[in-house]
């Protein structure tokens, strides 16, 4: 079993930075797509940034030029540098892979990680 453990949330000021981490453990082959998601309160989730397993990026118009993915393959871990927050950013951060087992593949998401940005 294949499990996903966000880490790096918190509390922030309006201009601040934060660097969300996702680290995959358990018995899989490998791991292809990653991505975060956020969910605000009351709102649905939505994606936020996806990254190949060849390290292509794509962000949501929202956060482009603000946040930057990054993946490394060697530790099985997707971040999040979240720069320029702004409180609108606030959510419920998920950690989704596209994950390989003995016999097939499948979505995982983490538990989440809470970010709150402060006017």
């Amino acid at each position: 079993q294949v499990q996903l453990v966000e880490s790096g949330g918190g509390l922030v000021q309006a201009g601040g930075s934060l660097r969300l981490s996702c680290a995959a453990s358990g018995i899989f082959f490998s791991i292809n797509d990653m991505a975060w998601y956020r969910q605000a309160p009351g709102k649905q989730r939505v994606p936020v940034a996806g990254i190949t397993s060849g390290g292509n990026p794509n962000y949501a118009d929202s956060v482009k030029g603000r946040f930057t993915i990054s993946r490394d393959n060697a530790k099985n871990t997707v971040y999040l540098q979240m720069n320029s927050l702004k409180p609108e950013d606030t959510a419920v951060y998920y950690c989704k892979a596209l994950v390989k087992g003995p016999s097939l593949y499948e979505y995982v998401w983490g538990q989440g990680t809470q970010v709150t940005v402060s006017s």
